[in-house]
């Protein structure tokens, strides 16, 4: 390990912890309409009683005792033309020899935290026979969690896949697969154009894709036109209309305002508890978050490096570059089909895009997917065992992508 490579600490100071109890203490709620439900917002009663469970009963100092408990480390990574950033991340090395590296990219408004579940079964493998190990790296994207985040503007998609493309490549792992959904799709996706020679290979719980065209996907186009929709791909298309038509407010702030919605997320605990609850219900399968859950989650973002506001620029910018190799067409590159890196998908019907498996196969040589009959966009947060299973079977033997890291099978004979 590099001698700039240290380990890391989670410790929030004892005044960020007191000027979180006065902000709560203080904070102002506004009324409701009688018949007000989700689909108006997060509701009054819920937000107040994790505000004051946030106040009054939840103990930080124990959550973050209980992450410490993993091997957090930190180091510099620089971008062309940008200042190093200090990022953090989890690392931990399966004791299999031969593991695949295995890059777990988070989105918004997720963060490291949601390696936890999947973290321990990847890396112990299957006594390095029954099925492949992985070393797993789980950073926090600059802007998010306990990285820092750059000061100037154009950090975009491109920057992000150069932060962790550099990371796994400090670490040691000139080849590595990648795990992801929200901005881990796109990161990943950006990875597979722009660091094929190292990304050989991405597992992805998140549908984002255009539909084939008879001039570019021909057969797709064809199979599209001919095979009728499967349960999934029905339910998906009234999912993707609920998403576009009631569930995008936030991207179009944080997409064209970041600092507008910053002023209240970084001035008020109560604003940013309201602006993520709302996402953790609404696009999971009812998953049955613990109060506890919710303050660890909201914590992360409360507690950040960068400011609890940072995390929303990564809409903007990615939405406004104009200068990188990936240019106005950013989206619309990462919706293209990527030579020589395999995909995988594992579709859960309450994400916010449920789309045809023949949109998702324009993206490149897909060689494993699966549907699963419930879970949403947390998908290693809520149905954990499914991602190991589908992982593992993509990588394993038999499966699409086994061998696709050279001298990294998983198994030890």
């Amino acid at each position: 390990m590099m001698a700039d490579i240290k380990p890391y600490t989670i410790a929030v100071d004892d005044q960020r912890l007191k000027d979180l109890k006065t902000r709560l203490s203080l904070a102002k709620f506004p009324d409701e309409l009688d018949d007000s439900g989700w689909d108006m917002g997060s509701p009054l009663a819920d937000v107040k009683r994790l505000s004051k469970y946030w106040l009054e009963t939840y103990d930080w100092r124990k959550a973050e005792k209980e992450l410490n408990k993993l091997p957090h480390f930190v180091t510099d990574i620089q971008c062309d033309g940008f200042e190093p950033l200090a990022i953090h991340f989890i690392h931990v090395r399966s004791e299999v020899k031969g593991a695949i590296p295995l890059l777990f990219i988070h989105g918004w408004p997720g963060h490291f935290e949601e390696v936890l579940k999947v973290l321990r079964p990847l890396t112990e493998g299957g006594d390095g026979v029954k099925y492949p190990a992985f070393d797993v790296v789980a950073p926090s994207l600059p802007n998010f969690g306990f990285s820092e985040g750059p000061k100037k503007r154009g950090f975009a998609l491109e920057q992000y896949a150069e932060t962790v493309n550099k990371l796994m490549l400090k670490l040691g792992y000139n080849e590595y697969v990648t795990q992801g959904g929200d901005w881990g799709w796109g990161i990943s996706r950006t990875l597979a154009h722009l660091f094929s020679k190292h990304c050989k290979a991405t597992h992805l719980n998140m549908d984002s894709a255009n539909p084939p065209e008879f001039l570019k996907n021909p057969l797709l186009a064809i199979q599209h036109a001919l095979t009728p929709y499967n349960a999934r791909e029905k339910h998906g298309v009234t999912r993707c209309a609920w998403f576009d038509k009631e569930g995008r407010g936030y991207n179009l702030e944080q997409c064209t305002k970041p600092q507008t919605i910053g002023y209240a997320l970084a001035d008020s605990p109560v604003a940013l508890l309201g602006w993520i609850y709302e996402k953790l219900h609404d696009w999971t399968d009812s998953y049955p978050w613990t109060d506890d859950e919710v303050c660890t989650w909201i914590s992360i973002y409360w507690f950040s490096t960068a400011g609890p506001a940072a995390s929303s620029r990564i809409y903007y910018e990615s939405n406004h570059n104009v200068d990188g190799r990936m240019d106005k067409m950013d989206k619309e590159r990462m919706r293209t089909w990527s030579p020589g890196v395999k995909l995988g998908f594992s579709h859960f019907p309450m994400d916010i895009y449920v789309l045809p498996s023949t949109w998702v196969r324009t993206l490149g040589n897909v060689v494993f997917e699966k549907e699963h009959d419930g879970g949403g966009h947390f998908a290693t947060w809520e149905r954990p065992d499914d991602i190991v299973t589908d992982v593992r079977e993509m990588f394993g033997k038999g499966g699409g992508a086994f061998g696709v890291v050279k001298g990294a099978t998983g198994y030890t004979s």
